[in-house]
């Protein structure tokens, strides 16, 4: 058997086996395997630069503030890393960058030592809650990061510091998202991490994702277990084994305290979150997935779920957005529907409301008539022996049947009855939960992840949302945005082809956002009340595509294919989605549903359902043009067997190749006439994350599977030079990491781009080694890039660092004969004279300084010189310590003392003035630079 399967891999140069979690000595061989790639990459020094944006933020996980100066504090973001500020949030700096991962559940500080525990992997448990490589220690201040044990828990709900003993700390860890584990559960070190005791293991689905102890005894502690089970069809966050435990001699001991106390127990059981008053006093916000009692139903939400079925098309179209995505979430269709996606069917022509939900049931095989109870608080005044609900009416509007993404309750150590709740809203309670009024406003953004509430002063709060970061002073009444930091979670990201060309982009729950490629991240917007970002679109944003002939054509939209075609000059929306026939079955949307606007010819747009889409008319009218490329679907409350990729081959029209969630990549070459499948021999039932049709051949295809679903974080990429029929394996030296987007040069055939989910890579070879990317730019995932041609700028789309820009020129005249040379100097800009050079603006600033950058590649590390000269006249001599591969030398266009006087004799008449900072510049004429044998020129214009 062994022997077959290596001559297949021969063969087909492909894996066929896949779904296997990724065991976590990999993962830490690749960690450092990575490493050593940054180090000895021959494109380490091309630097990139953040390019933001930074009006809006991503998602927070916890804060961590000095308890003798509440002006300091850590903030930690879900993919986004951890950033420091001392200033009260006025400026932000990153302080895990030099990390393997920025992936983050929890962080605690010893404000003493000056010590951090970082507890990698978020703490949710959504699509892309990204998994972490354990629990990373620093002892000064978040300059140096070592490993401290747990790689395999992959998500940590809670670290918890002994506030007088530094080295005593405990762990509660959720484990794998995706599959089962045994590194789950409750961990504690009492030597700083050098070695760790579980202490609570309950099963291998079954994690902790809380822990907290009584404010002045880190003896008494309590916990809350959360069995949760996520596919890529499916998300069942509850189960007979989530509850509340107990310890009373700190964490080495556990009781389950939940059962026969008046706390709910079974199967209906979802995440709980813990806020501790004393030693005997705690508050638990539980998210029920028990159903409502029959009466309640109607109250909630109007209607039942009989007589939603007894409604005309025409009732259901006039209810709210609100009121029906109420109904949809309520009965189970939280992530895989949506009103718009609903009203869509039921417009004239369409299905009715019981075909509609005949269709969702046999989708999902939903069979309960009652809404989910959703948050509910409960209170224990007797340390846990006997717990009370602390309402009597439905805690509405706080999550739903999206309690599996919450979960958070804090409770104001001054204020016994003092209470918060953190949801899609966060709310207060002065009476201990009787009663709640809301304190979001209107520059807070919704979805609620973390809270600090000042235990000396009450009303200080400091709020962590999906839209970043929220202060306030009284108690949630008025709130300042503290948002600086470039953390957004883009989802996609594209370039207009204008000279001054706009990057656009879709980002988790904050919509789409573009904005000019240029734009400064600074604070002048706020004196002119311009952002150079502007939102298009709400919702979870999704991909942008911009007519080529009109760039205030756009189209884009929202999750689960809710795209509309703007014209950003009129201001005008017209929704587009594809609606199926009459008496056909509804279409699935992927999450981040594919779309594509045609090269050939622009009024041409595709999109994927399950099946592919045409429009001959900008999205106004569609035909199918294909029947279901995916396996069919599965049942479940997430949208799967859907389309997740498009690429139609710029040589031909009709030349298109498609792939799905659910592993399949098929082929037309006759626009949907016919269909092949081509993926049979690739690993299967992975999700395809890119299939991208050559620029520069007309037979050639690349594909990119993503194992993440499955826990499995092996790189798969591929590539084929006939149409698909056979594949070959192209990521050879990558370190294990899941791969999101492969993308062509725009110029060089052979250099590829590949984004994963931590880092950035390039070959210049076709695939058969690859370099990674690494300074100025964190591990971080990427999800999509883009090329802008005539800018040869290279924007990155990440998932959790907004966007980053890298100008990549000199990278495309990179050729193995180049490579193989002692040095080469690339093609190198013109810049323009100006009478400022040398000038400030007042004597308070510095001078401006012109620069010209010179681009070269040496094949060794050593010292390189480059000469500039002037004609024959030598002008100048800069010199730098090079490595390996791609370098830069920043030239500030002046004249040597040696230079100046060289210049002066072999040009008598030349005119020579100093500038105002004492410095004499190059004249305006033709430059040559040399590095050896290699020479270049630049032009002062």
């Amino acid at each position: 058997m062994k022997s077959i399967f290596k001559f297949l891999l021969l063969c087909f140069s492909v894996t066929l086996v896949a779904q296997n979690p990724t065991n976590s000595e990999t993962i830490q061989q690749s960690i450092q395997k990575k490493s050593q790639m940054m180090k000895s990459s021959l494109v380490k020094n091309v630097a990139f630069t953040s390019i933001g944006p930074t009006v809006m933020s991503g998602r927070v996980v916890d804060v961590d503030v000095n308890p003798n100066n509440t002006t300091e504090f850590y903030v930690g973001y879900a993919s986004g890393g951890l950033w420091y500020t001392n200033n009260n949030g006025t400026t932000f700096t990153p302080v895990l960058d030099n990390a393997p991962t920025q992936n983050i559940g929890d962080i605690a500080v010893d404000w003493n030592s000056e010590t951090i525990w970082v507890g990698t992997g978020e703490n949710n448990s959504s699509r892309s809650s990204y998994a972490g490589i354990g629990i990373l220690k620093s002892t000064d201040k978040g300059k140096t990061w070592v490993n401290v044990g747990l790689p395999d828990s992959h998500h940590i709900g809670r670290i918890l510091m002994n506030p007088n003993n530094p080295d005593e700390v405990i762990i509660g860890a959720i484990g794998h998202l995706y599959s089962p584990n045994a590194t789950r559960g409750i961990f504690k070190t009492t030597d700083g991490g050098k070695s760790w005791n579980k202490t609570l293991f309950i099963n291998k689905d079954t994690g902790i994702i809380d822990v907290q102890h009584a404010p002045n005894n880190f003896n008494v502690m309590y916990a809350a277990a959360w069995e949760r089970e996520r596919k890529a069809w499916d998300f069942v966050g509850n189960g007979s084994n989530s509850g509340i435990y107990k310890s009373t001699d700190a964490g080495n001991s556990w009781t389950k305290i939940a059962d026969n106390s008046g706390f709910p127990t079974g199967s209906g059981v979802g995440r709980i979150g813990l806020a501790v008053f004393n030693e005997n006093t705690v508050y638990a916000l539980h998210d029920s997935q028990y159903r409502r009692a029959p009466e309640s139903d109607k109250a909630a939400f109007n209607f039942t779920k009989e007589q939603f079925k007894n409604l005309t098309s025409a009732d259901v179209l006039a209810l709210r957005n609100k009121t029906l995505d109420s109904y949809l979430k309520a009965h189970g269709f939280q992530e895989k529907f949506r009103a718009e996606n609903a009203k869509q069917l039921l417009r004239p022509g369409g299905v009715k409301p019981k075909e509609l939900m005949a269709f969702l049931e046999d989708e999902m095989a939903v069979v309960f008539e009652e809404p989910v109870i959703g948050a509910e608080i409960f209170k224990t005044t007797n340390g846990g022996k006997d717990w009370q609900k602390t309402h009597t009416n439905y805690l509405d509007g706080i999550y739903s049947s999206y309690g599996y993404f919450f979960g958070e309750i804090r409770v104001d150590l001054q204020d016994e009855n003092g209470i918060y709740v953190l949801g899609v809203s966060i709310i207060k309670s002065k009476d201990g939960g009787k009663s709640f009024t809301s304190i979001s406003k209107e520059n807070v953004h919704s979805d609620h992840q973390a809270l600090w509430v000042n235990p000396k002063k009450s009303g200080h709060l400091l709020d962590g949302n999906d839209g970043g970061l929220n202060i306030s002073y009284d108690d949630g009444e008025s709130w300042v945005k503290l948002n600086n930091a470039a953390v957004g979670q883009f989802y996609s990201v594209y370039a207009d082809n204008q000279k001054d060309y706009n990057v656009y982009g879709g980002m988790q729950d904050n919509g789409v956002w573009f904005g000019s490629h240029n734009a400064k991240m600074d604070k002048r917007w706020h004196q002119s009340g311009q952002n150079p970002y502007k939102s298009i679109m709400g919702g979870d944003g999704m991909q942008v595509q911009v007519d080529d002939r009109n760039p205030n054509i756009v189209y884009t939209g929202y999750q689960f294919g809710n795209y509309s075609r703007l014209n950003l000059e009129t201001e005008k929306s017209t929704y587009i989605q594809p609606a199926p026939k009459k008496d056909e079955k509804p279409y699935r949307f992927n999450w981040q549903t594919p779309i594509q606007l045609s090269k050939h010819n622009q009024d041409i747009l595709y999109l994927g359902s399950n099946k592919l889409h045409r429009s001959l008319n900008k999205g106004d009218d569609w035909e199918e043009i294909s029947g279901d490329l995916t396996t069919g679907g599965k049942k479940g409350n997430v949208a799967y067997g859907t389309l997740t990729s498009i690429s139609e081959s710029p040589f031909q029209f009709g030349l298109i190749y498609v792939g799905s969630d659910d592993g399949y990549i098929n082929v037309t070459k006759n626009g949907g006439g016919s269909w092949m499948r081509i993926s049979n021999n690739l690993p299967q039932d992975l999700w395809v994350s890119r299939v991208i049709a050559s620029k520069f051949k007309k037979e050639r295809v690349y594909a990119t599977l993503n194992g993440y679903r499955y826990d499995d974080f092996t790189p798969y990429v591929y590539v084929s030079e006939n149409y698909g029929q056979t594949w070959s394996n192209i990521s050879n030296n990558l370190p294990t990491s899941a791969v999101n987007v492969i993308k062509e040069d725009s110029e060089n055939e052979h250099i590829l781009y590949l984004g994963t989910d931590n880092g950035l890579f390039i070959s210049f070879n076709n695939g058969e080694s690859w370099e990674a990317f690494s300074k100025n730019l964190p591990n971080v995932a990427v999800h999509d890039l883009v090329i802008q041609p005539t800018a040869k700028d290279l924007i990155i789309g990440t998932h959790g660092r907004s966007l980053y820009k890298a100008n990549v020129a000199a990278l495309q005249e990179i050729t193995t004969e180049i490579l193989e040379k002692a040095a080469h100097i690339f093609t190198m800009d013109d810049l323009k004279k100006s009478k400022n050079w040398g000038r400030s603006w007042s004597q308070w600033r510095a001078a401006y300084t012109p620069e010209v950058t010179i681009p070269f590649y040496v094949n060794s590390n050593r010292e390189v010189t480059a000469d500039i000269y002037a004609g024959k006249v030598k002008v100048n001599t800069v010199s730098v310590a090079a490595t390996k591969g791609f370098n830069e030398i920043v030239f500030d266009v002046s004249f040597s003392e040696k230079g100046k006087k060289a210049f002066k004799r072999a040009n008598k008449k030349a005119e020579f003035t100093v500038a105002k900072n004492g410095i004499y510049y190059l004249p305006k004429g033709k430059y040559t630079v040399k590095i050896n044998a290699s020479e270049s020129e630049f032009e002062v214009k």
